[in-house]
């Protein structure tokens, strides 16, 4: 079963060809009329504006802080009474260098503040933070899938394989509609949500 959904959609495979096609249809309107760039890096109330935009024809919850615990497979995500002290944190966090901000957005991942579309709203503003404190975006097309997804399920106990993945993708094309669009790729995207009730654990 799909999520509920503003299209109707109740099989969930074709669900998700329509958040892939809607969501890179906004994405690539945020990119050119220049919203994103008004956003401040780093700022949790940036990547909810970009959730919303992403989102907002699809999901009722766009922008919004979920309100369900979730996992993924064996990992779970903060859960919900921890999310907004959490996010609170994740905002005060150093964003100056390249390991810093790897950092910043593995506990954005760890937070996973949304019910759906965290990772392609967070590549986004992953990217604002490069780009503004180093100069350099990362070229998704040269991030290995499997490995990618791997170094994110292992990144809250050990990041360096996801910095050292990052890092040999970074390029300084940060103002190339083709690099930024590669984030946005579906197949990044984080599949086999379950969600829990606190006494379940």
């Amino acid at each position: 079963m799909a999520l509920e959904n503003k299209l109707g959609i109740v099989d969930s495979s074709e669900l998700a060809r329509e958040e892939e096609r809607i969501s890179k249809k906004k994405a690539a309107q945020l990119f050119e009329d220049g919203r994103l760039d008004q956003l401040e890096p780093g700022r949790f109330s940036s990547l909810q504006a970009i959730h919303r935009i992403l989102f907002e024809e699809i999901f009722d919850f766009a922008g919004e802080i979920r309100t369900v615990n979730m996992a993924k497979g064996n990992f779970c995500f903060a859960p919900v009474m921890y999310l907004e002290a959490a996010l609170e944190s994740i905002d005060k966090m150093p964003q100056s260098t390249f390991g810093e901000i790897v950092e910043k957005y593995v506990e954005m991942n760890v937070a996973h503040p949304f019910r759906e579309g965290n990772g392609r709203s967070m590549r986004i503003w992953l990217d604002r933070m490069l780009k503004k404190e180093i100069g350099k975006v990362v070229d998704w097309s040269r991030v290995n899938k499997e490995d990618y997804l791997m170094a994110m399920e292992r990144s809250p106990v050990k990041d360096l394989e996801i910095k050292h993945a990052l890092q040999n993708a970074l390029t300084d094309e940060t103002d190339s509609r083709e690099i930024y669009m590669k984030g946005i790729d579906h197949s990044y995207y984080y599949e086999g949500y379950t969600t829990y009730k606190t006494e379940e654990l």
